[in-house]
């Protein structure tokens, strides 16, 4: 005898009949998985917000530049012996900025350490005070607020002029304007020319809490003995590739330090994109753990999934009978069990997604992460709850499917 067929869309209609007849039980499964995806999102949101603001923290600047110092702390190496390397001496800039494909030029000199500022009855959190030149804010992409940067003539007459960044700024004039008044650093009075708008950071050497002097006039008052270090950050000139300018920069340096053909350089040079590459490499390492985790607690959805289908196909076990008597094909019942399974993973995964961009867009705000979350991340999570909720549902699904619909009339 001929069994009619049964349509796909026959077998939809009946598993949200199902679905919306057991409203507590699918309502609990449908929350599991979203909870996994809203999750597994939030996840990817924060991880990439995370990842963007250390770049921006420790990139800084809005263009391409090259450091060269004589530890880079990327590229290994003995960091003992590279600590025993010859200082970067300020008469390398002429030669460096006659090099061709490099712009602006800093110059940066500190002791690695840290040290509290006070003016009056005020007092700093830990601040780090160094010595840069004129173009230190036009490298690095930072905004004047008040006053102005001291000048390429201040630098040359190591001029006691010094600019707050927004930290001390906030602690030692939360009330008044601090140019013009005198601030006593390392034992001597710095006159203060201006300010730095705030840069909100959550990692890197300067954060919000340092204080820029001229670079001569640190060399004069800030070194200690054994603990300075000094570094040279180059603008890449627009037209140039990096790697083009780091290859002028090396022959320059070589030829300054007159190193031999065959020896080994004594200085270190790194691409701010190298800190962006090994930045995105440790965060990238640090979603792989999470999501590998949150996806467990997905998989395990996943079995709940399963041990609701089979007391739903318990449940129904004379139904399916009667269904299975009049005509239905095991194909028709696995598919009714197969697409109730999806219909309520799918469910669950739109949920998750909505749920999932509401707190991510939260939670990047109160920490101040950019918020962007991947178009292909979100149809994975969908796609990846759906899936879950097929390939769990197979078991009971083909349980129900291989019933002797005589055995299952049979039954209470």
């Amino acid at each position: 005898m001929n069994r009619p067929h049964v349509h796909w869309r026959d077998g939809f209609s009946e598993a949200w009949r199902t679905i919306t007849g057991n409203r507590m039980r699918s309502s609990l499964l449908i929350l599991g998985v979203a909870i996994g995806v809203t999750t597994l999102l939030a996840i990817f949101t924060i991880v990439n917000g995370l990842s963007g603001r250390i770049r921006d923290d420790v990139v800084s600047s809005n263009r391409p530049y090259i450091y060269v110092s004589r530890n880079s702390g990327v590229g290994g190496g003995d960091p003992a012996e590279k600590m025993r390397r010859p200082q970067l001496m300020p008469e390398l800039e002429d030669a460096l900025a006659a090099t061709e494909g490099v712009g602006l030029i800093d110059y940066e000199v500190s002791n690695n350490s840290g040290t509290v500022l006070k003016y009056e009855q005020e007092k700093t959190q830990f601040v780090q005070v160094f010595g840069c030149s004129q173009n230190f804010p036009f490298m690095f992409s930072i905004t004047q607020d008040e006053g102005r940067f001291f000048t390429a003539a201040e630098v040359t007459a190591r001029a006691r002029v010094a600019v707050l960044g927004y930290g001390p700024r906030k602690d030692l004039f939360p009330n008044r304007d601090p140019v013009g008044k005198v601030l006593r650093i390392y034992g001597q009075p710095y006159l203060i020319v201006g300010t730095m708008t705030e840069r909100k950071h959550i990692i890197g050497a300067l954060g919000d809490n340092y204080v820029c002097v001229p670079c001569t006039a640190f060399e004069k008052d800030g070194l200690k003995e054994g603990f300075e270090d000094r570094n040279i950050a180059l603008l890449v000139k627009e037209g140039y590739e990096t790697d083009e300018v780091i290859s002028n920069i090396t022959g320059t340096m070589r030829t300054e330090r007159r190193l031999r053909p065959g020896q080994k350089n004594d200085f270190d040079i790194i691409a701010s994109e190298t800190y962006g590459e090994i930045i995105d490499k440790v965060t990238g390492g640090i979603a792989l753990v999470l999501v590998v985790l949150s996806s467990i607690g997905l998989l395990v959805g996943g079995i709940g999934v399963m041990n609701i289908m089979l007391i739903s196909v318990a449940e129904r076990t004379r139904e399916i009978g009667v269904r299975m008597a009049v005509g239905a094909r095991r194909q028709d019942v696995l598919l009714q069990v197969l697409v109730e399974a999806g219909i309520l993973t799918g469910i669950g995964g739109v949920l998750g997604i909505v749920l999932g961009y509401v707190a991510s867009w939260g939670m990047t705000n109160v920490l101040r992460f950019p918020f962007a979350i991947s178009p292909f991340v979100t149809v994975g999570a969908a796609l990846f709850s759906i899936s879950i909720g097929i390939f769990f549902g197979l078991y009971p699904a083909n349980k129900a499917a291989r019933m002797d619909p005589v055995v299952a009339l049979g039954r209470e």
